[in-house]
C-alpha cells in the first residue's frame, strides 16, 4: 500500500511545497510526547491543519509528497515569554550597573518617547527571527505604566492580528508599578488593557503594597476570564519573598491551572525544606513556572563578594517534584539582557546548564520548550503532532531529540500553519570527508 500511495502522488522537494496545497511528509522520525522518537507519515491539509500523523499512511489525496527519511520533526518551540515592546532598545538604553533596577530605570526613560512605529519595527524583526529559528507561538509581556501608556499593548494587539497566520502572539498586560506611581492609574487603566490581552501581569516585588497589587491583578483576571502570569520574587532575598501570598490568591480567586509564575530566583535562595513545601503548593494548585535563564545569569548575584550565585530558580528540581515549568527568552538585546538571538534551542541548553539539569535530561529541556509552555499557555489541542491540531512544526537533519537540543540542527525547515515560512542550511567549505 505504502508504495503504491506514494508512486500515485506527485513528488516534490520541501523547498517546493505551495502554500494552501495538502502535503505529506514520509519516513520522518517524530517526536513523542516523551521525548522518543517513531517513524512516521505527516499529511499536511489545505487548511493548514495536521490530518494524520501515522506509520504508512495512504497520501494519494494529497497534492504533494516528499521523503524526509533520515530526518527529525519537533512540534513547533515555543516562547512563553518575552518582552517585545523592549526588544532591541539595547543602543539607546545605557544600563551601566547591569542590575535589575538599572535596566528598569533605562526603559523608563526610553518608553516616554517610544512610539507605535519603533515597536512595532523592532518587535517585527525580532519575531521574524524567532520564526526563523522554530519559534511557532511567543507570549510578550507590554508594559502598561505612566511611561509607556497604552502604546506598546495597542501596537503589539495590531501586530498580533495581523500576524496570525504565521505565528501565535500571546499578550500579558503587565501593568508595571513604578517607586511613587499611585495605585490609582494602574486601576483606572487595568480594564483598558487587559481587554487588549490575553493574560494579566505584573511584577508584585517591586509595588509599594504587594497584598493591594496582588488582588488588583487577580480580580482583574477572573472578573474578565483571562490567566495570570506574574514576574514573581525576581530576586535572592529569601526573607520578603511573595510565594505565599500569590499562591493564597490563586486558591482564592479559583485561579488553579490558569497562574503561571516566572522567575520565582528567590526559590534557589530558600532552605531546601521551605522550598519542598512551596513546591508542593505550586503542584498542588497547578501554577506553571517560567524560568528565564538568560536574564538571571546576567542580572541577578552582581553584589556577591565571593562566588556569585546563578540567580535562576530551581530548575531541577521543581522538574523533578512535577511542577509544570518551561523555560523562554525573556528580554532580547535589550538592558534587561543585552545578548539573544530568539533561538529557544539556545535557551534549552542554557537552562539545562545553568538550571542543573543533568545529561540525561535533554528530553526535559526539550519539553521546556515545547509541550511544557504549551500547556501554560493554554494552547490546548491546538497544539502539538496530533490530527486537528494547526501544522506548526520543525524539520531538522538530527537524529533524535537529544542531538537536537545538545547541538542543533546543520539544515532546517520551519512550518507555520502548514506553510513554509523558513529554511537555512549550514555549509563548510574546504573540508574534505577524508581530511
Amino acid at each position: 500500500m505504502r508504495e503504491q500511495a506514494v508512486r500515485d502522488t506527485p513528488t516534490a522537494s520541501i523547498a517546493d511545497l505551495i502554500s494552501g496545497q495538502s502535503f505529506a511528509l514520509t519516513g520522518g522520525a517524530v517526536i513523542q510526547t516523551d521525548g522518543s522518537q517513531a517513524l512516521s507519515d505527516i499529511i499536511v491539509g489545505a487548511d493548514g491543519r495536521f490530518v494524520a500523523i501515522a506509520p504508512l499512511l495512504d497520501t494519494k489525496a494529497c497534492s504533494a509528497c516528499v521523503d524526509i527519511t533520515g530526518m527529525l520533526v519537533s512540534p513547533g518551540f515555543l516562547d512563553a515569554h518575552q518582552h517585545l515592546d523592549k526588544t532591541g532598545v539595547l543602543p539607546f538604553t545605557p544600563n551601566p550597573s547591569g542590575t535589575l533596577q538599572g535596566a528598569r530605570e533605562a526603559f523608563a526613560k526610553y518608553a516616554r518617547t517610544a512610539g507605535p512605529n519603533d515597536i512595532r519595527k523592532r518587535a517585527m524583526r525580532t519575531i521574524r527571527r524567532c520564526l526563523s529559528r522554530g519559534t511557532t507561538a511567543i507570549r510578550s509581556h507590554v508594559n502598561v505604566d505612566k511611561d509607556a501608556g497604552f502604546h506598546g499593548i495597542e501596537t503589539l494587539a495590531g501586530v498580533r492580528d495581523r500576524a496570525q497566520d504565521d505565528i501565535i502572539l500571546q499578550l500579558v498586560a503587565f501593568m508595571t508599578p513604578h517607586p511613587g506611581q499611585d495605585f490609582d492609574w494602574l486601576a483606572e487603566n487595568i480594564d483598558r488593557a487587559v481587554a487588549l490581552a490575553d493574560a494579566v501581569g505584573g511584577t508584585p516585588a517591586v509595588s509599594e503594597d504587594p497584598p493591594r497589587y496582588l488582588d488588583m491583578l487577580f480580580s482583574a483576571a477572573v472578573k474578565a476570564g483571562k490567566p495570570v502570569d506574574l514576574h514573581l520574587d525576581e530576586h535572592l532575598k529569601a526573607d520578603v519573598h511573595l510565594l505565599d501570598a500569590a499562591l493564597e490568591r490563586v486558591e482564592r480567586f479559583g485561579m488553579q491551572g490558569r497562574t503561571v509564575f516566572s522567575h520565582v530566583s528567590v526559590l534557589s535562595a530558600l532552605p531546601r525544606k521551605e522550598f519542598q513545601r512551596i513546591a508542593e503548593r505550586l503542584r498542588a494548585l497547578d501554577v506553571g513556572v517560567v524560568t528565564l535563564p538568560a536574564a538571571n545569569l546576567y542580572l541577578q548575584g552582581r553584589d556577591a563578594e565571593m562566588l556569585p550565585p546563578r540567580g535562576l530558580t530551581r530548575v531541577a528540581e521543581l522538574y523533578r517534584a512535577g511542577v509544570t515549568i518551561a523555560t523562554a527568552s525573556d528580554n532580547i538585546q535589550d538592558p534587561f539582557v543585552p545578548t539573544g538571538s530568539g533561538d529557544m534551542l539556545e535557551i534549552a541548553r542554557w537552562t539545562l546548564l545553568a538550571g542543573h539539569l543533568r545529561g540525561d535530561e535533554l528530553t526535559a529541556a526539550h519539553r521546556m520548550i515545547t509541550t511544557a509552555p504549551a500547556r501554560l499557555m493554554g494552547l490546548g489541542k491546538d497544539y502539538g503532532l496530533r490530527a486537528g491540531a494547526r501544522a506548526d512544526f520543525v524539520v531538522t537533519n538530527c537524529v533524535d531529540t537529544d542531538t537536537l537540543v545538545a547541538g542543533g540542527p546543520d539544515r532546517t525547515f520551519v512550518f507555520s500553519r502548514g506553510r513554509l515560512v523558513s529554511q537555512s542550511a549550514t555549509e563548510t567549505f574546504g573540508l574534505k570527508e577524508d581530511a
